[in-house]
């Protein structure tokens, strides 16, 4: 992986602001690997899009890396890529599409400055966008759209732009525009250039096409002469009128601000748009932003004093090592090798000796990062989500909450021999987010009950416990439908507050959790122990 530190002349604001540090989300199947994959084509990381050998020269795009996210073509675990764009350091986080892994979807968010929304345009805003934008929301980031497939039958684009405003309540700013679609898509048309880049494909979508662009008017004359455009010409003409005539403009504040998103349409798939969308992009996207810590400080990105907080643990990143990774978000300041930093969580001073920048699996040495950058430090079971690390003044960020699981199942080992491999396998997936434990208060045997938000999860866990610990599981599901956090009495008398149906249990960092095997049976623990105050949420 090639050094992406900037010059040494370079002053700390100066690093910063050419820091992007953004998340790609989008219902399953719109196109968000693709687009991910095909961004690391245009900057140069990758040489060849597609599932390909890596070699000396060329590198496969490597965000879907678990054996189970190979097999089923999905993203499960959210990736960290940082590569060189022009003059910008890029961080870009590749979030899970399957609504199961939404809990690391949020956690992965809480790490960006900006989102790209990618919309299937024979689709329009399917369900777990409308879920991401939400999140999106209710973090203030700003949303920048990609509408893809444009190769493929399409929605009209003015009805794509009405769904953008009615469904989520954003001003949609078209700055490109699409000639056609399916078989007919020509190209797009640059609203602020004025200039038509005409579609042309390349060989197996592998290689960064040719782009060749041509000024309104002399399309619109090559248009006139084709035998069957007159349709098309009629459309774009009565399409850009239109647009004009609604003379709309981006404004800055108001794409900040969430009242307005940035719309461009292309194909993936086919390398069309890419280019011109992450050229517009970086120069339009917020650097990183400040931040607030649970005392109510702003922590701004130029501040002398390092700041960060670790949104994701991952075990086994390179199953040679077996080691675990805490990813942070640098909030402020500058890293440099060798630095000592205060661990709040502890208040114990540690040396960071080894950081890492990765590109999903792959990972090398950094010898400096800024605010903004997503770097990785071992773990092995010093840090947790939502720990923060600094050095000067004091700071401690808010701790992520983890949320309401949906369904819950017990655990057992098929090999009981294997309990060390067991535990630590169970132990660094919960670390992680990847699941959740939780086990019961008084019982006889310390059984573990998992809990998720979807199915999938639990495949997960019993995939990863098989090919990295080596230990083969069976997952049978329970009859509890809901949990809920226990916020107050601290030390709740169980004896009186017992319920048929109702059981008391901790999590691993030993919050009381109320399990109910209904939500009826919720209801009526709650009319009766009203003094028992719960939560959807884990305690901060």
């Amino acid at each position: 992986m090639e050094n992406t530190s900037t010059a040494p002349a370079q002053d700390l604001a100066d690093k910063i602001s050419h820091r992007r540090t953004f998340a790609i989300i989008s219902h399953p199947d719109a196109g968000k690997t693709t687009l991910t994959e095909k961004m690391l084509l245009y900057s140069g990381a990758i040489a060849l899009a597609g599932n390909v050998r890596a070699r000396k020269t060329q590198r496969a795009t490597v965000s879907d890396w678990m054996d189970i996210e190979k097999t089923r073509g999905i993203s499960i675990a959210s990736s960290v890529l940082q590569f060189v764009f022009k003059d910008y350091v890029i961080n870009l986080l590749d979030t899970p599409g399957h609504d199961d892994f939404s809990e690391d979807t949020y956690r992965t968010l809480t790490a960006v400055d900006s989102a790209v929304m990618i919309i299937d345009a024979a689709k329009g805003i399917e369900e777990q966008t409308k879920k991401l934008f939400e999140v999106c929301r209710q973090r203030g980031i700003p949303i920048f759209t990609f509408i893809n497939k444009l190769d493929r039958p399409s929605k009209p684009p003015l009805a794509l732009l009405d769904e953008i405003e009615e469904v989520l309540g954003m001003q949609p700013v078209p700055l490109a525009w699409p000639i056609g679609d399916g078989v007919s898509f020509k190209g797009v048309y640059d609203r602020v250039t004025r200039q038509v880049a005409l579609f042309e494909r390349s060989v197996r979508n592998e290689t960064t096409a040719a782009m060749r662009t041509i000024s309104l008017d002399a399309f619109l004359a090559q248009l006139a002469q084709e035998q069957d455009g007159s349709q098309l010409l009629y459309t774009l003409k009565a399409d850009l009128e239109l647009l004009d005539g609604l003379g709309i403009a981006m404004q800055r504040d108001k794409v900040l601000s969430q009242q307005q998103t940035p719309v461009f349409f292309g194909s993936a798939l086919t390398n069309f748009g890419v280019e011109q969308f992450l050229a517009s992009f970086v120069e339009l996207a917020p650097p990183p932003q400040e931040y607030i810590d649970r005392h109510g400080e702003r922590v701004t990105p130029a501040s002398d004093d390092f700041s960060a907080f670790i949104f994701k643990v991952q075990a086994n990143l390179d199953p040679r090592h077996r080691d675990s990774v805490a990813f942070i978000r640098i909030c402020s300041g500058q890293f440099n090798r060798g630095m000592s930093v205060v661990h709040a969580a502890t208040s114990k001073d540690i040396r960071l000796p080894v950081v890492y920048k990765t590109f999903a699996q792959e990972r090398a040495v950094v010898n400096e990062a800024v605010a903004g950058d997503i770097v990785a430090i071992p773990s092995n079971g010093r840090f947790a989500i939502g720990d923060t690390l600094y050095s000067g003044k004091p700071i401690d960020f808010m701790p992520l909450p983890s949320f309401a699981p949906e369904i819950f199942g017990t655990i057992r080992m098929l090999d009981v021999t294997k309990s060390k491999q067991f535990d630590k396998g169970l132990k660094q997936l919960a670390d992680e987010g990847a699941i959740q434990i939780f086990f019961r208060v008084h019982a006889s045997r310390r059984e573990p009950i998992l809990a998720a938000v979807g199915m999938l999860q639990f495949d997960v866990v019993k995939a990863r416990l098989e090919s990295e610990y080596n230990v083969a599981v069976v997952i049978e599901p329970t009859d509890y439908e809901t949990a809920q956090w226990v916020v107050e009495p601290a030390e709740p008398d169980f004896e009186r507050y017992s319920l048929n149906k109702v059981t008391w249990a901790q999590d691993t960092n030993g919050n009381f959790v109320v399990l109910f095997r209904n939500k009826f049976i919720r209801e009526l623990f709650l009319e009766r122990y009203p003094e028992v105050n719960l939560s959807p949420t884990s305690p901060l």
